[in-house]
């Protein structure tokens, strides 16, 4: 009798650890990404970082083992001008992310290959500005999940979105209710195809989440927000007393990916 209770609370200790050292390793697991975005000011610039991007830098960092590298452009309308090329990069650690210069610098490979981005004269630079955000996934998506869309790229939309909060408090309101609450479950049951749903941990529109999910034409991804915000567990969820005001600005970018982007 007395074995039997030994050999049960043996297993149920056995179990609670189990289950703390898999919380805690997923946690570990969670990655990291940046997004530089490259500002343009004609057609000149965007040919330029078009080649850097395709035969340089994307190249040197599938040579430094990172893949799934994201690049995206603004989907032509009569209102937009297409001046940014968007650049998402995912890390498996800070770590990676610290010593990717110190790479690219000592690839010869690279430095052959990117030499009119690299040793660009002061007065022809091949872009305008660099814009760099850095972000942590959320616990509900701890890894980049790359878009397996298929059909022509110029039709796809990838869409890119930035909510902001008004204090820090509310902003992790709204990351919980991104993963408690069931947000991203809910994006996730209508097939929203998500690349990522993250905490910006450094930019220049703190505090905010972003994330970016796929749809193979604007038709689709139309008929997706009417399907999700017309859903009940939405109408539940935004109506929670605890997920009240906890956003005070949404940025909504409309791209596509390039012919030489990962996905």
């Amino acid at each position: 009798m007395k074995t039997s209770i030994i050999i049960k609370s043996f297993t149920f200790l056995f179990a609670v650890l189990f289950y703390s050292n898999s919380l805690t390793a997923q946690q570990a697991k969670r990655q990291y990404y940046q997004l530089k975005t490259y500002t343009l000011k004609d057609e000149a610039q965007e040919s330029r970082m078009d080649a850097y991007l395709k035969d340089a830098f994307l190249p040197a960092l599938k040579k430094a083992g990172i893949k799934d590298v994201g690049v995206f452009k603004f989907r032509p309308n009569n209102y937009l001008i297409a001046d940014k090329i968007f650049v998402l990069i995912p890390f498996n650690d800070l770590g990676e992310f610290e010593i990717l210069d110190s790479k690219l610098a000592s690839d010869p490979t690279y430095q052959k290959a990117g030499t009119d981005y690299i040793n660009a004269a002061f007065d022809n630079p091949p872009y305008q500005r660099i814009n760099s955000v850095l972000m942590r996934a959320f616990t509900e998506m701890p890894k980049m999940e790359a878009s397996k869309l298929t059909g022509p790229r110029k039709d796809r939309v990838y869409e890119l979105r930035s909510y902001e909060s008004p204090t820090e408090a509310t902003y992790l309101n709204k990351v919980d209710m991104f993963n408690a609450g069931g947000e991203v479950e809910l994006f996730e049951s209508l097939d929203f195809n998500a690349v990522f749903y993250a905490e910006v941990i450094s930019g220049d529109s703190m505090p905010n989440l972003m994330y970016m999910t796929t749809f193979p034409d604007i038709k689709t991804r139309d008929a997706k927000w009417e399907a999700f915000f017309g859903s009940d567990k939405w109408g539940v969820l935004k109506n929670e007393p605890k997920y009240q005001n906890n956003m005070n600005k949404a940025d909504k970018l409309l791209l596509y990916p390039t012919e030489y982007s990962d996905y």
